[in-house]
């Protein structure tokens, strides 16, 4: 076999493991979170864990910190390009309040964006992700 369909053969099997892996979070381990978040707002899980409803409808779960009306989360997947800008609309739901709010794609402070990420989980992003600022609505009265 040749280095070229050796290389090739690598190529397609890279492919096929993050084509994988991407199915794996969108149709399993996403679906279950987001069911845990909305049945079991005390537990573990929301503890640490919330519920984003991007501009177009998408739900993601999102690990958060937050502070007072400011709520933090790393993006380290592509939908964070949905909140380029001043500030887009968003939803929450954390630990079963839903909340609106204004959320951004911080990508111009890197040294803001590390000290965010210092008090996030997991560690793993400060190398690659995208810091997603929220900044949420006076809640209703």
């Amino acid at each position: 076999m040749s280095l070229l369909r050796i290389g090739l053969l690598g190529v397609v099997a890279g492919a096929c493991l993050i084509a994988g892996v991407w199915f794996y979070f969108e149709h399993v381990a996403n679906p279950r979170v987001i069911g845990e978040l909305r049945t079991d707002p005390g537990g573990d899980t929301a503890a640490k864990v919330m519920l984003l409803t991007l501009p177009s409808g998408r739900e993601i779960p999102a690990n958060f910190w937050r502070e007072g009306d400011a709520v933090y989360a790393g993006a380290d997947g592509r939908w964070w390009k949905e909140l380029v800008g001043d500030g887009v609309p968003v939803g929450v739901l954390i630990q079963g309040e839903r909340r609106s709010g204004t959320a951004r794609a911080v990508r111009d402070d890197p040294a803001y964006r590390d000290r965010i990420f210092a008090k996030l989980r997991p560690k793993a992003l400060p190398g690659f992700g995208t810091l997603i600022e929220i900044r949420l609505d006076d809640p209703p009265r």
